[in-house]
């Protein structure tokens, strides 16, 4: 495993030490902030390939550190905290978060997500042997984990990525939405419907009107990619 860099951010210190011990001991490096205005201050002065985010925190809340993040990265971003409704876990996916765990939790489950994440995020090439994907305007450069229309690059998170892979592997394709929670988090049990439809908004989003391409829904069975002439 090359040195990958974990930051971990939450405003309760035993909290931020007890991941460490675990993260440490698997062999990554671990950066810490207490709040999310430190935690962008170290994320643009360090590479991190991954953020662990606490949500309740003072000066700069997860939500923010989430945006501020986006702005100019894509890297998995895995949310810890002890807001347990759906809508917190909604607002979380939509935000930009790639996977969300309450508190209290069991640091091994963490630790397993963080690996799951990460092996998602750079081990897009070697799983396909298609180095390009290509539907319509859209191009897949599986190689560096981008996509772009035309000239213009579409950022992705993590999951993102995969549900788009898969969606471009076979274009008209119809995947229920099982086969696309297992592609992009894989995981084997769908906790809550609303992740998978949350991701397709975001997906949606981000393929602009009028480029040809767009993400069908086919009632009762899934969802597709659709080329349209």
């Amino acid at each position: 495993m090359m040195n990958q860099t974990i930051l971990i951010v939450d405003d309760e210190q035993e909290i931020r030490e007890l991941l460490r011990l675990y993260v440490e001991k698997d062999g990554y490096t671990v950066i810490q902030a207490g709040n999310g205005r430190e935690a962008l201050k170290q994320a643009a002065a360090a590479r991190v390939d991954l953020a662990v985010i606490d949500i309740m925190m003072p000066e700069l809340d997860g939500y923010q550190l989430i945006k501020g993040l986006r702005e100019h990265s894509n890297l998995p971003i895995i949310v810890v905290s002890a807001k347990t409704e759906n809508h917190e876990k909604i607002l979380g996916l939509d935000l930009g978060a790639d996977d969300y765990v309450t508190k209290p939790f069991d640091p091994l489950e963490v630790l397993a997500r963080i690996k799951a994440q990460l092996r998602r995020y750079s081990g897009g090439a070697a799983d396909s042997a298609a180095a390009v994907l290509t539907a319509g305007e859209l191009c897949m450069d599986i190689s560096v984990c981008s996509l772009r229309l035309g000239s213009a690059a579409i950022h992705l998170t993590a999951t993102e990525y995969n549900m788009m892979k898969l969606f471009m592997q076979s274009p008209g394709r119809v995947y229920t939405k099982q086969q696309l929670y297992e592609a992009a988090w894989q995981e084997t049990a769908i906790v809550d419907d609303n992740t998978v439809m949350v991701a397709i908004s975001k997906l949606r989003a981000k393929l602009p009107g009028g480029s040809g391409v767009s993400i069908g829904t086919v009632r009762g069975l899934g969802y597709r990619l659709e080329v349209h002439p």
